[in-house]
């Protein structure tokens, strides 16, 4: 069960920390299977229940995970696992499409508006004491958020949106709070919620997000948060319409002690009009992230909400970093106000590449969605086989399992650098690999 690792203690810390450990160094591999506590008991010569205190603090720190019956493994992405160890392996030769990253040629040089933040930070140094978010750039991102009908509330800056969504739950929840996550549903908020030692209740998603009929349960079942991507889901491209909206505002209006958190990644690079569920219930957060029209690299996102959780992020940010680089932050004023994205045109490229492998897919019986964003989820039988068969035939693409909890096995396609020729020749090596199955929901 666990080759050669032997874990070690005789109190529960340091039988948590052993685990740690080799998870840590890579002793202990995602996905491996724990010691039942009795038995890990009776190896060590302690008592159960202070095995059981130890995988508990190992569930609450997301090194592991418990499912019932089936015993105690470790997390698929740990808190502890280093990071080239979830990397996905792709031999020299073969298409990546599994890892999720915007096409370099549709992101805009840096160079100029870079050049001149750093230009303004010469003439008038940042020091200490200095305001939290540049004036500019809040005007310009409130402008933008009053635009698409999102409710009016203080700007704050943040590393990215991973870096939002973790503040904005730890402003509000404590260990053991349940959070509404979508599933299929960005994996880094599946790794995320359990490394703050929350607890992830799954929502089904379609085409149109989540499905109000499980955020419901998930809120009678006493899930205090609710994360909601508006636009450009990933994995699946869901996006939120109308009517959609109308229907998840109506199940949160019964429910207005919880905290709403809505992810807007998509914006400028999505065509789709944004619908926010923002202003519903007495706490909420509406954020969005530069990364996929500006590249990755510029780590930013613009946060906005209801005053208390606004203060409470900024107030602990505080007392961290500080604050985000007013230097990248008036770069990003610089790319807003100059156009540097050409948001029709970025969208209708993503769009064009979706729905071609779509279209070849289906004309060769497959199933596959994507409304939005640079994603497509195709349902398959057997992820595993489909992703190496796929591998072998010079595809890489991303197993489902990285994004899903109760969700119905997938597989992740990303588009963005798909070229107009490879949509067929990709369609056929799909076909090949998971062959044409009837209908599958990925809900």
């Amino acid at each position: 069960m666990l080759g050669e690792y032997r874990i070690e203690g005789r109190r529960a810390a340091e039988i948590a920390a052993s685990v740690e450990r080799a998870v840590g160094s890579g002793e202990l591999e995602p996905g491996q299977l724990l010691p039942p506590m009795r038995e890990l008991a009776t190896r060590l010569e302690v008592n159960p229940n202070t095995v059981a205190a130890a995988y508990r603090t190992l569930r609450e720190r997301g090194v592991i995970e418990t499912a019932g019956r089936r015993g105690s493994r470790v997390r698929p992405k740990p808190v502890t696992t280093a990071r080239e160890l979830s990397r996905p392996d792709v031999p020299p030769g073969v298409r990546n499409l599994s890892d999720g990253n915007p096409d370099p040629a549709l992101l805009p040089s840096l160079t100029e508006a870079l050049t001149a933040a750093a230009e303004l930070s010469d003439r008038a140094p940042t020091l200490y004491g200095a305001a939290a978010v540049d004036p500019g750039l809040a005007r310009l991102a409130r402008a933008d958020l009053d635009a698409d009908g999102v409710p009016d509330g203080p700007v704050v800056v943040t590393s990215g949106s991973l870096d939002a969504i973790e503040r904005v739950l730890a402003a509000h929840l404590r260990p053991g709070d349940a959070v509404a996550v979508e599933d299929p549903g960005w994996h880094s908020v599946l790794d995320l919620v359990p490394a703050l030692g929350l607890r992830a209740v799954p929502v089904g998603v379609d085409g149109d997000g989540p499905l109000p009929r499980d955020v419901r349960a998930a809120l009678e079942g006493g899930a205090r948060a609710l994360v909601v991507t508006d636009r450009a889901q990933n994995p699946t491209g869901a996006a939120v319409g109308a009517t959609r909206a109308r229907a998840l505002r109506a199940v949160l209006e019964e429910y207005p002690q919880t905290l709403l958190v809505e992810d807007d990644h998509g914006h400028r690079i999505v065509d789709l009009p944004p619908h926010p569920l923002a202003g519903v219930t007495r706490h909420w957060a509406f954020l969005r992230s530069v990364a996929k029209a500006y590249g990755p690299d510029l780590r930013l996102a613009v946060v906005t909400g209801d005053t208390v959780t606004m203060d409470r992020v900024q107030g602990r940010q505080r007392l961290g970093p500080g604050w985000v680089s007013l230097l990248l932050q008036r770069a990003v004023v610089r790319l807003w106000s100059g156009g540097a994205v050409d948001t029709p045109a970025v969208a209708s490229a993503y769009g064009r590449r979706r729905d071609a492998l779509i279209g070849a897919l289906a004309d060769r019986g497959i199933e596959a969605h994507g409304r939005s964003g640079m994603n497509v989820w195709v349902p398959v039988p057997d992820e595993t086989g489909a992703v190496a068969r796929l591998l072998h035939a010079g595809w890489a693409v991303a197993p489902g399992a990285r994004f899903r909890m109760n969700a119905a096995p997938g597989l992740r396609i990303t588009v963005s650098t798909l070229a107009p020729g490879e949509a067929a020749a990709l369609a056929v090596a799909v076909a090949v690999a998971v062959g044409p199955a009837p209908a599958r929901r990925y809900v």
